[in-house]
């Protein structure tokens, strides 16, 4: 069974930091690219970093460039999200994601089930 399992959210004041992590299980992900989404209440879900497993092609959205990266540990199975001067409008539930191919804007075959990031002004 695959899983995906996210951890790191919680409250931060504005120009904070904050690590997400997404553990996964269940097969291998290295021939997949990894996303990050957020939703926050009333809005659309964003993808907000990608990369493929290798690790050679990245996506940041605009609103998050130079503040997150998204980076992986191959022998934990882990992807990270690693979110610095967070805004209040960083607040969102953070779901990570695998595709089988690098398209970051498109449908992802797994997801988890998403953690809460709080971020106070």
């Amino acid at each position: 069974q695959v899983q995906l399992v996210e951890s790191g959210g919680g409250l931060v004041q504005a120009g904070g930091s904050l690590r997400l992590s997404c553990a996964t299980s269940g097969r291998t992900f290295s021939s997949y690219a990894m996303g990050w989404f957020r939703q926050a209440p009333g809005k659309e879900r964003d993808v907000v970093a990608a990369f493929s497993w290798s690790g050679d092609r990245t996506y940041y959205a605009d609103s998050v460039k130079g503040r997150f990266t998204i980076s992986r540990d191959g022998a934990k199975n882990t992807v990270y999200l690693q979110m610095n001067s967070l805004k209040p409008e960083d607040t969102a539930v953070y779901y990570c994601a695998a595709r089988h191919n690098f398209r970051p804007y498109h449908e992802y075959d797994y997801r988890g089930q998403g953690t809460q990031v709080t971020v106070s002004s």
